[in-house]
């Protein structure tokens, strides 16, 4: 019986394994190589965004572009943040050169807040002790604000505050309504001689609710009599819109 003859052994198999094994370690590389170039701040969105997507989800898998559209509003969200900060500190900046150039420094004080920016005013820059009728002297004042107020079209909420020393004239019978009515005098003057838009106001009284020092001193008493300006963040603009 005749031997099967043997087949010599292929002895160039082991180039198969060899070329696969640089071919995974070139897509190795690559992969290190883009990992190593990733914008921190990217990465940090895109898991996020994932994390997000994952929670509001109820463990159900998404797809894609869900986590593209998710992870796009966030980078828009947090733009939006930034250029909101930019803006009222631009705005504040307006603000405080015009105050600087006029006697009006000493008598208002600009602060940046989580609502807004914050433009107050003492009581008697504008109004007489007990009165609401802006001083004709400083209605110019109050129309140069407007201007740097018409270069920026977020809303506008003037706020009017008392202290706490009760009130009963002809004219008033309480803190809510002198603070209102001042409030709401500023508003008008604004829209006729300031010429800024009445959709973008409002006014509002505060009494002596609302104070920023104690009451228990005259100084206190001075600092909590004020109409306050605020220039809402953009972000409460859903709150201000018209139904």
């Amino acid at each position: 019986m005749k031997k099967k003859k043997q087949q010599p052994e292929n002895s160039e198999r082991w180039l198969l394994t060899y070329s696969d094994l640089i071919t995974l370690l070139m897509v190795l590389f690559v992969i290190l190589y883009a990992s190593s170039n990733v914008d921190k701040n990217k990465y940090k969105q895109i898991s996020t965004s994932f994390q997000q997507a994952f929670s509001i989800g109820g463990g159900k898998n998404i797809n894609s572009s869900d986590g593209e559209a998710i992870e796009n509003k966030i980078v828009t969200e947090e733009s939006k943040v930034v250029t909101e900060e930019e803006k009222l500190e631009e705005v504040k900046a307006q603000v405080d050169k015009v105050i600087e150039g006029s006697e009006l420094k000493g008598n208002i004080s600009t602060s940046i807040q989580e609502r807004g920016l914050i433009i107050s005013f003492t009581d008697n820059v504008f109004f007489n002790s007990g009165d609401a009728t802006i001083k004709e002297d400083y209605k110019k004042k109050l129309a140069s604000i407007s201007k740097v107020l018409n270069n920026i079209d977020n809303y506008i909420r003037v706020e009017g505050h008392t202290d706490s020393v009760a009130i009963n004239t002809e004219k008033f019978h309480s803190n809510w309504q002198l603070s209102s009515v001042r409030a709401a005098n500023v508003v008008e003057f604004l829209i006729t001689d300031g010429k800024v838009e009445a959709n973008r106001l409002s006014s509002v009284g505060y009494g002596e609710c609302r104070p920023t020092q104690s009451n228990n001193t005259e100084e206190g008493k001075s600092a909590n009599r004020r109409v306050d300006i605020l220039i809402l963040n953009s972000k409460f603009n859903k709150s201000e819109k018209a139904k």
